[in-house]
């Protein structure tokens, strides 16, 4: 029989996650350990309501809208010279397409992306950043990160924050 010194790194982990399960169930009362996704739920947009204000105000600051932004200017940088299509972003970023096209445009009035249409019998989006565009994300993210690292640095370590976004991964995979 297997003692706790001879069990696997993989095993132990499985027995400490499986620990943690029971006591974080007894923590919260719940009879049914089920509940535990509605508790993820909940939790996920309240911290989304939470840190939204101020990271935004951050953001706005630096000539960005909206956290969104970001992301969009980041996706279409990386995509180069092809261009980013909007159909592709649409799935990077979870965005519906009614609010990506709402931010696009926005983001085309402000000259900070532009837009052509490939026709192809589906009219297919594709962007590109203009020259006012340009390395713009680079020039925010100073501002940006100081603004996640002030709301999240001292409400967990960085172990704890590792794990948080592996977990996050696996919802959004």
């Amino acid at each position: 029989m297997p003692t706790v010194d001879n069990v696997s790194q993989e095993a132990k982990l499985i027995m400490d996650n499986t620990t943690f399960a029971r006591e974080a169930s007894a923590f919260f009362g719940d009879e049914d350990p089920s509940v535990a996704y509605n508790r993820v739920w909940f939790n996920v947009m309240r911290a989304h309501r939470k840190f939204l204000p101020d990271i935004s105000r951050a953001l706005k600051a630096e000539g960005v809208s909206d956290p969104i932004w970001y992301e969009i200017l980041l996706e279409v940088a990386r995509a180069g010279a092809e261009g980013q299509p909007m159909a592709e972003l649409e799935k990077k970023l979870f965005v519906a397409q009614y609010a990506l096209s709402r931010h696009v445009g926005r983001m085309l009035d402000k000259g900070l992306i532009k837009r052509t249409y490939i026709s192809d019998g589906r009219r297919k989006q594709v962007l590109f950043l203009t020259d006012q565009g340009l390395g713009l994300h680079n020039r925010i993210w100073p501002g940006y990160m100081a603004a996640i690292q002030k709301e999240l640095s001292g409400l967990m370590t960085t172990d704890e924050a590792y794990a948080l976004s592996k977990l996050m991964i696996k919802l959004l995979s």
